[in-house]
């Protein structure tokens, strides 16, 4: 068994309540196409989540997954660069949240802020329900489950990642002080050579008596790349640099989505349920009439009025589609009342039906072939499987659930 590099890995999902925008697109997708050239990556279509607040509404959830697997497939997240499958089709996400269930304080799920938040914006529903509370765990197990170090998100996203690493802290201090660990550790250290033993307790003694972090950092990469000694072995050492245990869950780093915050065409944030959302599969003639719809600087009544730019949504969506040319045009025609509104939006048009064209003829060619879809996350789930049964063959014998 291999040691996973949980620094190359990442995991993302993305919950299937309804159409793709833009929003997912440059806030998520892309960003998800360049990953995953450079780094490992498993990406899921979290449809346990969808159950947290859409319980009562479960019969389009299946249509959601596959409409979202086509989206994924025809904005460049490929089968052959990365591992895409289904949550429930992997059953040991739910066992692992059990796991980690019995050891999470119920203060740590009620303080994590999108709980109340929820309940607040679904005020409607009865969201009294584990599920919902138990939502940030579920999405920690996740994670946790491939020991994945990069996370990929929006800001709003952070307080949940900080809340899987605070999990997974919690189990390696309550479980990776196995018994005679240190002696374990200092065994591990002579099947590593004399050079690189001697290398490795410098770099060991340089961190713990001098905090030296490059050290820790350099000491990590060396053994990454020892092929002499078990995963276990590898894991023990690992914890044995910084005075801990055996890592045996390892803590997510988020990582911030690079894209600029994309609004609704209403003004607002982007919603599944908006008419004035920008959907990836909209026609050319749906999002002509979307932009054309788009309020802009609400001072600028009359064509003769100046405008500002940063007050109008329109000029958020320039900066992330237009050339330089066309922005400084914008820049110009807008403050000093050269160009009107929907002159100003004519370029914006254009350039996001340019953009959407091969998407969806890519998502066409999908949607007409759903058996290969259904095989390409289902060999998604497989792959996905056996790195959770690793996971969690380490999990049982920590806990001495090793029966098996």
């Amino acid at each position: 068994m291999s040691l996973v590099d949980s620094e190359r890995r990442v995991l993302s999902g993305m919950r299937p309540s309804g159409p793709l925008h833009l929003g997912h697109y440059h806030g998520a997708l892309k960003d998800w196409v360049k990953l995953q050239h450079s780094y490992e990556c498993f990406f899921c279509i979290v449809d346990w989540h969808a159950l947290t607040a859409e319980y009562d509404e479960v019969g389009r959830i299946s249509q959601h997954v596959m409409d979202m697997a086509v989206d994924w497939l025809a904005a460049g997240v490929s089968p052959s660069s990365a591992t895409l499958f289904i949550q429930s089709q992997v059953p040991e996400h739910a066992e692992l949240h059990v796991l980690l269930s019995m050891i999470c304080p119920l203060s740590w799920l009620e303080r994590v802020p999108s709980y109340k938040e929820q309940q607040a914006q679904l005020h409607g529903k009865d969201l009294a329900t584990y599920g919902l509370l138990g939502y940030p765990l579920l999405q920690a197990a996740d994670i946790l489950l491939y020991r994945a170090g990069v996370v990929p998100v929006g800001a709003d996203q952070l307080p949940h990642i900080e809340f899987a690493r605070e999990v997974a802290r919690r189990f390696n201090h309550l479980y990776g002080r196995e018994p005679d660990f240190e002696a374990k550790a200092e065994a591990a250290i002579l099947k590593l050579g004399k050079k690189t033993a001697t290398l490795y307790n410098s770099l060991r003694t340089a961190f713990q008596q001098q905090g030296d972090v490059e050290a820790l950092e350099t000491a990590r990469a060396l053994l990454k790349d020892r092929q002499n000694i078990t995963l276990g072995d590898k894991e023990r050492l690992i914890g044995y640099l910084d005075g801990g245990g055996k890592v045996l869950l390892a803590e997510p780093q988020a990582l911030l989505c690079e894209s600029p915050k994309l609004f609704a065409q209403d003004g607002g944030k982007p919603s599944r349920s908006s008419s004035n959302t920008i959907f990836l599969r909209d026609s050319a003639d749906e999002v002509e009439e979307k932009i054309r719809r788009m309020p802009t600087d609400p001072t600028r009544i009359h064509r003769s009025d100046p405008g500002d730019p940063l007050h109008c949504s329109v000029w958020r969506m320039h900066q992330l589609y237009s050339s330089a040319e066309t922005c400084d045009w914008v820049l110009q025609g807008c403050k000093s009342a050269g160009i009107g509104c929907l002159e100003c939006k004519g370029p914006l048009i254009e350039a996001v039906q340019l953009e959407l064209k091969p998407l969806q003829v890519r998502a066409a060619d999908y949607q007409d072939s759903p058996d290969l879809v259904r095989r390409i996350f289902a060999e998604g789930a497989e792959r996905a499987r056996t790195e959770a049964r690793e996971t969690l063959t380490e999990v049982r014998l920590a806990l001495g659930l090793n029966y098996r």
